[in-house]
Parts: structure tokens; sequence; C-alpha cells
């Protein structure tokens, strides 16, 4: 398929909503229901407030992701992106793709030529994508399977960088603690096999047939840095406490 053909395939994907609607939110907040009012000024904000950024969401993702040091704290992730341009990718993932889908966090995705220019301490951060493409457990739900292919050999040598802030594995109210820094999965056996098929069930798809069906999407060569958890390097956003020097300034 062409890129031309390519892009009218998703665009009609995007006007249809394939794909979507089919995942409840995994947490149930606390709050009384909308009011009558509420629901005035958001009918009239939908139809007057421009919302271009909202607008270019245009790629959906589904995936997994581990908290890093801890991958025993697994959870879905779908994700809702940008193109900024050819090698840099922006998304906000939320725990389901319905009407009521809490906001869980943001990746943000690039090629392998802008990760190449990180620092080493930087490129700690982020996790590579060739895993989650080759194994099936990345999909674009909705489109056809040959336009599926061709987004999968972009992402393939791609890097992301991941930060949860709403741990929508354990806190089922609101969103709790301080955000953490992900990963994603590079080996077989690693990610729960009980997410997997829930998510496979929930779209009809099967991870091991797109597997296969991406069986002639080259490997690429890992970039140093990256999945640093790998050699025990882990690192992990926490709370400290400093004093402050400027309630002290004369």
């Amino acid at each position: 398929m062409n890129r031309l053909g390519l892009i009218g395939v998703v665009g009609t994907c995007i006007l249809l909503s394939c794909g979507g609607e089919n995942t409840s939110s995994y947490v149930k907040s606390p709050g009384a229901e909308k009011s009558t009012k509420t629901k005035v000024l958001e009918t009239g904000a939908d139809v007057m407030q421009d919302k271009t950024p909202l607008k270019k969401l245009n790629m959906y993702l589904d995936g997994f992701h581990f908290y890093n040091g801890n991958m025993k704290g697994q959870m879905e992730a779908h994700h809702y992106c940008t193109k900024i341009n050819e090698d840099l990718t922006q998304c906000v993932m939320y725990d389901g793709n319905g009407e009521n889908a809490k906001i869980m966090g943001v990746e943000y995705i690039v090629s392998e030529k802008l990760f190449r220019t990180l620092p080493m301490a930087e490129r700690e951060l982020w996790h590579s994508h060739a895993y989650e493409v080759k194994s099936g457990e990345l999909i674009a739900p909705g489109i056809p399977d040959v336009a599926e292919h061709e987004l999968m050999e972009q992402i393939v040598s791609t890097y992301g960088k991941v930060i949860h802030t709403w741990h929508t594995d354990r806190d089922l109210g609101l969103p709790m603690g301080i955000p953490q820094i992900m990963m994603g999965f590079t080996k077989d056996g690693q990610l729960d096999p009980k997410l997997l098929a829930d998510r496979d069930a929930r779209f009809k798809v099967k991870a091991a047939e797109k597997r296969q069906q991406r069986a002639d999407i080259p490997v690429p060569k890992l970039v140093p840095g990256a999945n640093a958890w790998e050699q025990g390097k882990v690192k992990q956003l926490q709370v400290t406490s400093e004093p402050n020097n400027a309630a002290h300034a004369h």
C-alpha cells in the first residue's frame, strides 16, 4: 500500500471510530453526577471553543507498560498520538477508549536518529519498541493489517519515554502518589498473559498472528542506553524534602 493509500485508510477509520469504545475505564472515581448546568456548559464549549491540538490526536495505539524497577506492576495503555514530524510523536494515554476513560500519562516517541543525539544519562529513561512491534503486543486498533504493518515498520526502530501520572493498576479512585517512569517489555514471558489475552479478546485480534504477520520486519540493532533496567540501571521519580532557600532569602 502506498503512502496516500495508507493515509486514506487511516482517515476513514478515524471518521468511523474504528477499534474504539470496547474498553471501559478501570477507575471508578468518586464524585457527584454531572448537573444539567454542567452538561449545558460542556455542550456550549464543545461547539464554540477551538481544540486544534486535540484534533491532531489522529493515531491510536494500544500496548502495555510496567513500572521501571517493578515489572510486576503492569497495565494496558491506550495511546492517542500526534506526529509532530517524521522524527517526533507525542501521545496522551488513557486507561480505556470510552467516554469515561481516565488520562493515565504521556509518551514521547523519537526516531533512532533523534535518540542517538541524546546524552547517555537521558537515554536511560527511554525504552525501545522493537520487541513490542515484533511480538504483536503493540497494535493499531481498527485499521487493516496491511496499513498496520506499514505503521509498525516505522515504529519498530523508535524509542519511547513514558511517564504515568495515574497508576490505574492500583489507584482505582483518584490519581495518587507521584508520577512514575515506565518501561516497555523486551522479551517473551515478561507480560502477564492474562492482560494480553483480555486485550486480544476485546479487540478481536491475536498477538500470535500479529507476530507472524510482522516476521518480515527487520529487527533494528539496539542503540546503547535504552532499556537500562536490563543492566540494573533503574531510574525512578521520588519525593524529596529540601530546604526552601527562597523562604530564607533576604
